[in-house]
């Protein structure tokens, strides 16, 4: 089993498993220490900003993207969740498919023919395991609702900055309680909207919501 492990083959899969096992040890430590990296996860994925005047072609990629995200369960179920499981589908398949081709034929499948095919392989597992999680996680379970429904509610900034004609991603919750992840833009074309703000959203052009800054000290997302 171990030179299974240790072959040159097999390196990157044995690789993503002991990451697995490390975001594990990392996560209960955090936990002993009345925090979570599940939570601040997305503070570290780097900025992505959206400009509601990009030409067709990088339109439809960025739709295209979205649509792939929302299959892979991002949005749903915590991204760190979703890393874990794509790392341990990632190690496992590789590891299970090189020792039937080493049963089989005798020899193991190079790195880097192996590593394209099992990563694809392992995407229906995300998708499948992000499914599991998502019925043994009510909070994170989704009640189907409109967009225009989470006008008016309260808003906070998660990644980038939101500025005139650049969009920025928010976190935003339903009146399920649940969360949503939605580009948001300054109402006010001189206003930027820095990580971490709360903003209120009030109108929506596409996939592009227009918000104002909150100043009401008595509304926050938590109580929304």
């Amino acid at each position: 089993m171990l030179e299974l492990l240790l072959a040159s083959e097999n390196l990157v899969f044995s690789i993503a498993l002991l990451l697995m096992l490390l975001l594990g040890v990392l996560e209960l430590v955090a936990l002993v220490f009345g925090g979570s990296m599940t939570s601040s996860f997305d503070g570290v994925l780097p900025e992505v900003e959206l400009s509601p005047h990009t030409e067709v072609g990088q339109l439809d990629a960025d739709s295209a993207l979205s649509r792939f995200f929302g299959w892979l369960r991002i949005g749903e179920v915590p991204l760190l969740m979703l890393l874990v499981v794509f790392l341990l589908s990632f190690g496992l398949l590789g590891l299970i498919l090189q020792s039937m081709l080493q049963s089989v034929l005798g020899v193991m499948a190079p790195a880097w023919l192996a590593v394209p095919a099992v990563f694809v392989l392992s995407l229906p597992a995300v998708r499948l395991g992000g499914g599991v999680l998502q019925r043994i996680m009510p909070r994170d379970e989704t009640t189907a609702v409109t967009s225009d429904s989470l006008l008016g509610r309260i808003a906070v900034i998660t990644l980038g900055t939101a500025k005139h004609q650049y969009a920025a991603e928010a976190r935003v919750k339903d009146q399920h309680g649940y969360q949503h992840y939605v580009q948001v833009e300054p109402d006010n074309a001189l206003e930027t909207f820095e990580q971490g703000t709360e903003v209120l959203l009030l109108t929506r052009q596409g996939a592009i919501y227009k918000a104002i800054k909150n100043d009401n000290p008595h509304l926050s997302e938590t109580d929304k």
